[in-house]
């Protein structure tokens, strides 16, 4: 298997949705643009987002194993894809790519 490479490329933030929807709470988010997570293949990172690692996390299995072109020529680099989280109201984009040595 293969290391993934995972970098947070933006966090969004829709005010509009969270004060018409969401409850009031007062963390939602650790993550912060240019922080870079290597996957040891499928293994989580430390620190990684629990919901955010289960939207990812079979995109990061694909690659680690060899796959390649996810979005069928959508990529410019056929070992990566572009993912975000599923969270409505903050969501954060992870660029993931596979790295060319394998995991221990």
């Amino acid at each position: 298997m293969k290391k993934v490479k995972i970098t947070v490329i933006r966090k969004a933030r829709y005010d509009d949705l969270i004060k018409k929807y969401e409850n009031p709470i007062e963390h939602a988010c650790d993550m912060e643009e240019g922080t870079v997570y290597i996957a040891n293949g499928w293994e989580k990172p430390d620190n990684f987002c629990d919901s955010a690692w289960e939207t990812i996390s079979p995109f990061v299995m694909t690659l680690a194993h060899g796959g390649e072109d996810i979005y069928d020529g959508w990529m410019k680099n056929k070992k990566s894809a572009m993912i975000s989280c599923n969270d409505g109201f903050r969501p954060v984009s992870f660029y993931i790519e596979a790295l060319e040595e394998d995991a221990q």
